[in-house]
């Protein structure tokens, strides 16, 4: 018995923290990468809380488009990158970029999300069942089995072309990469 006890603690704690890192996606990487055709999709969204009908290939007429992934609405993590997408979004518009972000809910939780801590500067997508995010190989699974967006950040060129794909579970480094495609794309356009 002390010798089992001795084998299935470590076992049980291996098993563990390899299903806890499960759910965090490793940095720098995602699936769709640089030169890919980013899926079209076309979601319920909201800005400044108004609901509407987002759609990639029209929001593409206008720009590139800084695709971000996050987990849940209202969670810490998620609300600082909001935060931070939002203090850089007339940066953003400056360069012809529009922000997006997309997170499995419903629409109701993403008009309050778009309202109070997306300051009202971008638009946010509910997409129930991360169908959309796995499409770009961006999920993860929780331990009770729900699948969710990770923290993945993507820009598209105007073609559907991912010109960047970022995978980092802290969200400090999306704004700062995303931007800095977004520069080199204008620049090559100047």
């Amino acid at each position: 018995m002390r010798l089992l006890k001795s084998v299935m603690i470590p076992l049980g704690l291996a098993l563990g923290l390899g299903a806890a890192l499960a759910l965090v996606p490793a940095p720098g990487i995602a699936a769709l990468q640089q030169g890919a055709k980013a899926p079209d999709f076309t979601l319920s969204a909201a800005q400044g809380g108004k609901p509407f009908s987002l759609s990639l290939k029209e929001a593409l007429k206008k720009g590139p488009v800084v695709l971000y992934f996050f987990p849940a609405a209202f969670t810490p993590g998620c609300t600082l990158e909001a935060h931070l997408f939002a203090e850089a979004s007339d940066d953003f518009n400056r360069l012809g970029a529009r922000v997006v972000g997309v997170t499995a809910g419903n629409i109701e939780r993403v008009a309050e999300f778009s309202r109070s801590e997306c300051r009202d500067r971008f638009a946010v997508a509910a997409d129930p069942g991360a169908k959309v995010a796995a499409k770009y190989d961006a999920t993860m699974r929780r331990p009770d089995g729900t699948i969710l967006s990770n923290r993945t950040s993507f820009v598209i060129a105007p073609d559907g072309t991912i010109l960047m794909s970022y995978t980092d579970a802290k969200p400090q480094a999306h704004v700062e990469k995303t931007m800095a495609a977004v520069r080199a794309w204008r620049a090559k356009r100047r």
